[in-house]
Order: C-alpha cells, then sequence, then structure tokens
C-alpha cells in the first residue's frame, strides 16, 4: 500500500529542517558536500521537469499547460531574484539585513508550496510520477534550509528563529499538498506551474551554484542527476 502524498511532504519538510539545524546547532558541514548535492538535484530537477512534469501537463490541459508553467517560471523569479536578489542557495558568510532575510523567506514560502503543488499533482497522475517528483523535491530540501537559516543567522537572528523558517519553507510544502487535494482545480493547471516552477528552481538558482567552480566533480555530478532520472523512471514508471 503506497502512502499518501501528505505523508511525502512531511519527509520533504522534515529536510528542510534537518538542513537548518547543520547550522544552528553549528555542525561542520562540508561545503564540497553542499556543491555536490546541488549539483545532483540541479540534473534530476530539469530532468523530471523537461521530461515528466511539462509533458504530462500539456497532455492534460494543452497550450494553457504551457503558458502555466511559463507563469510558474515567471512568477519565482520575480519572488526570488526581483525582490529577494542576495539569496543564493549555499551557506550565507556575510552579514546582511533584516529585510533580505524577510524577502527571501516570502519568495522561498512561494517555492516551497508548489513543491507541495507538485507532489500532489504527480500523485494524482500516478504514484510513480509523484514519486519521481517527491525524490526531485526532497534533494534540494536540505541545501534549501541550510540556505534560508544561515541567511537569517547572517541577519543577527536567533537559531531558533532560523530554525523557524526552515520549518516555515517545510509547512507551506505541506499547505500545498492539501490545497491541491482539496481544490480540482488546482490539480488540473497545477502540475503545470509545479513544472515551471522546478525548472527555474533548478536551472536558474542551483545551477549557477556551482557551475563557475573548477574542476570535475560539480559537471559529473550534474550529469548523474540527469542520470539518476532514467534510472528512478525505469523503477517507478511502467
Amino acid at each position: 500500500m503506497s502512502l499518501p502524498p501528505l505523508a511525502y511532504a512531511f519527509v520533504a519538510a522534515t529536510a528542510n529542517v534537518l538542513g537548518a539545524a547543520a547550522v544552528t546547532s553549528r555542525a561542520r558541514w562540508s561545503m564540497r558536500a553542499l556543491d555536490v548535492m546541488v549539483a545532483l538535484s540541479a540534473g534530476f530537477m530539469i530532468a523530471v521537469s523537461v521530461g515528466e512534469l511539462l509533458p504530462e501537463s500539456i497532455e492534460r490541459a494543452g497550450r494553457s499547460a504551457a503558458l502555466a508553467a511559463l507563469a510558474g517560471y515567471l512568477l519565482v523569479h520575480l519572488t526570488q531574484h526581483t525582490f529577494a536578489r542576495h539569496f543564493h542557495f549555499g551557506e550565507e558568510t556575510h552579514e546582511v539585513n533584516t529585510a533580505v532575510s524577510a524577502s527571501a523567506l516570502v519568495g522561498l514560502l512561494l517555492h516551497t508550496f508548489f513543491d507541495g503543488v507538485a507532489i500532489a499533482s504527480g500523485f494524482d497522475v500516478s504514484p510513480g510520477l509523484g514519486f519521481l517528483v517527491f525524490m526531485a523535491i526532497l534533494l534540494h530540501k536540505l541545501p534549501e534550509g541550510l540556505a534560508i537559516s544561515s541567511l537569517f543567522l547572517a541577519a543577527g537572528a536567533s537559531r531558533r528563529a532560523a530554525l523557524g523558517a526552515a520549518a516555515a519553507l517545510g509547512a507551506a510544502t505541506i499547505v500545498g499538498v492539501l490545497i491541491t487535494e482539496f481544490f480540482a482545480g488546482m490539480r488540473e493547471l497545477g502540475l503545470a506551474v509545479s513544472a515551471g516552477v522546478t525548472l527555474y528552481v533548478a536551472a536558474s538558482n542551483l545551477v549557477p551554484e556551482f557551475q563557475s567552480k573548477l574542476g570535475w566533480r560539480m559537471p559529473i555530478s550534474f550529469f548523474l542527476g540527469c542520470g539518476l532520472y532514467f534510472a528512478a523512471r525505469m523503477v517507478t514508471l511502467p
């Protein structure tokens, strides 16, 4: 018996908090390991978005799905890189003000809400697609929690507030699942909007975090992420 989408959302939300805990507890965090995780998740997310979410949503809703995907892409750019230009998916080491951390949180709340929409919409199509979407989201949840918590700490917030910010991101994912399951209209175009959001996060947020780094570790990790999608697809989808 497969788990309900809400259970997967809780797991994803927990990963947000675990990422924050790595910062607030001052645990030794390997930035090299973080870079590898970001590159791996970027490859997997791009592959899932282009290979599954976009085709499935267009098959269901036609041209309107493509426009909804574009709207999702633009909406995340507006909130994360127009209103919150300082945010990046990495540990913040420079002092910032509270306005920067607050605007980054607002932008990420929209993104993580659509993480939940994507999970619920994916499982509405099939358990296999839902699990692929869940894997794509889970892979970037740890870096996401680490990023927002370190940004709050850099702005002078307490450890509790930093953990609370990451918990809010996780809660937004859970809310996204609940609203999608309650409103049928969200399932109709939610998958398409989530495709645009996922593509933006992977290509415009995650890829720039590692593409300037020297060596073969990052490109290998990125292509492994793409390959992981094909391996997971063989197992989860007929």
